[in-house]
């Protein structure tokens, strides 16, 4: 399947997108779509000939639970309205908890890596089957970033893809800006990684900028490309030829030049790897491309599913949930785990937490002013998340009622009638009184 150079699709630049030239397709975040309707901008991208494909950010699949039904049918809805020739998912954990360790439910609000353990494998070999019978096209998966490793693994990163290639059929997003962030923060060799991994699977590349502090990288989708994230994209050009190689860029967004300059600096990274003649099959080549071209429920050249033994989903939640509590809960950390790096893990999940909720609900940062992030971080500090941004964004602003803030009177009642209209129809708990009660009280002033 040939996709050519894309980029990136955000509301925040869906203009500069459309006025770029050379570009094939554009991806855009599954979950930030309407399942009913496109945005006008992708509708006239579609119209051109451009591609869309969805990639989803919150299905989980590397979590010790099965996959959700109404995210797998809202993702499979989101594939049908655009036309799309696959979907993609990372390879990760977002939340824990729940009726598997009879614990309270904790969102993560972001992207874990799952241990590299025959265990891990296992279950998410079951969870990826289950997305597959589930979606209408093939499913992809992307490795993610990681600041934190778990103790223990069983697997490199090269030979856990593969092995969940061969059990499973699914496509491989690789994302060369996730291995270079690997090699800085955990010391794992990129070039080992790709060496390892089965090239013939990747359905396409995503190349994204960051930046390095304190010795630690930090994979932001908010700065340009490096150096040396292009030297991974040339050692995977130099291994195969991706199908599609995708520039993402999530924040602090340039104008339309520089992201031009960016995409010219990857279609020159590719043109120098190449090799002068490549015996290696390429991806679209390759014989299971064929199997994979069907829907998604298809077998697509998979192996026989074999059941995940007894016990493994029940060690998998307990083992995620003991981490996820102390990255968001402040428990104790989990034996065998890199206290600094879980202090470092733990400040950028509540330091994300505050820039989504800022996003999502951007009344709060006007009515809270300067003190909204402090204010937020010390309530994320002590309140998990358990639901999406906009519920966490609706529980800050009852957290900060029902301590009596803010302090000026006119900022209070904006926050009151804010939460008030937002809330929505719920069993008035203790907490709603009061905040009725203070919002009756303001208006009688």
């Amino acid at each position: 399947m040939e996709l050519g150079i894309g980029i990136g699709w955000r509301p925040e630049i869906a203009a500069e997108v459309e006025s770029l030239s050379g570009i094939d397709w554009v991806e855009a975040v599954a979950e930030n779509l309407c399942a009913d309707h496109l945005p006008d901008s992708l509708v006239r991208l579609r119209e051109r000939g451009v591609r869309v494909v969805p990639h989803g950010v919150a299905l989980g699949l590397g979590g010790a639970d099965r996959p959700d039904p109404g995210r797998l049918a809202s993702l499979a809805a989101r594939a049908e309205l655009l036309g799309a020739p696959l979907v993609t998912e990372h390879i990760a954990f977002v939340r824990a908890g729940g009726p598997l360790t009879a614990s309270p439910r904790l969102e993560a609000g972001h992207l874990l890596p799952v241990p590299r353990t025959w265990d891990a494998l296992d279950v998410l070999c079951e969870n990826v089957r289950i997305a597959q019978d589930s979606l209408p096209v093939p499913l992809a998966l992307e490795n993610i970033a990681a600041l934190i490793t778990w103790p223990g693994e069983e697997l490199t990163e090269g030979q856990f893809l593969a092995e969940l290639v061969e059990r499973t059929g699914v496509r491989l997003l690789i994302d060369v800006a996730n291995l270079h962030t690997n090699h800085v923060n955990l010391g794992q060799d990129p070039a080992k990684a790709l060496d390892e991994l089965p090239v013939e699977a990747i359905a396409y590349v995503h190349v994204a900028g960051g930046v390095e502090r304190n010795g630690v990288w930090h994979d932001t989708h908010a700065h340009p490309v490096t150096a040396p994230v292009l030297q991974v994209l040339a050692e995977l050009r130099s291994r195969v030829d991706p199908p599609g190689v995708l520039l993402e860029r999530d924040d602090a967004f340039p104008p339309a030049t520089e992201l031009a300059g960016e995409l010219d600096a990857i279609r020159a990274t590719l043109r120098r790897a190449a090799p002068p003649a490549d015996p290696r099959p390429s991806p679209r080549d390759a014989a299971h491309d064929g199997a994979d071209a069907g829907n998604g429920g298809g077998d697509g050249g998979r192996a026989p599913a074999a059941a995940v033994p007894a016990g493994t989903r029940d060690r998998t939640a307990v083992a995620q949930t003991a981490l996820l509590s102390a990255l968001v809960a402040g428990t104790p950390a989990p034996e065998g785990f890199d206290h600094r790096r879980l202090r470092v893990q733990s400040r950028a999940l509540a330091a994300k937490r505050a820039d989504v909720v800022a996003k999502v609900a951007p009344e709060l940062p006007e009515i809270l002013g300067d003190g909204y992030r402090a204010t937020f971080l010390a309530y994320a500090g002590s309140r998990p998340m358990s639901g999406g941004y906009r519920r966490d964004a609706l529980d800050f602003a009852e957290h900060v009622l029902i301590a009596g803030g803010p302090e000026d009177p006119v900022a209070r009642r904006r926050l009151t009638y804010w939460w008030q209209d937002r809330s929505g129809a719920r069993p008035p708990r203790r907490t709603t009184r009061l905040v009725r009660a203070a919002r009756a009280a303001l208006v009688r002033k």
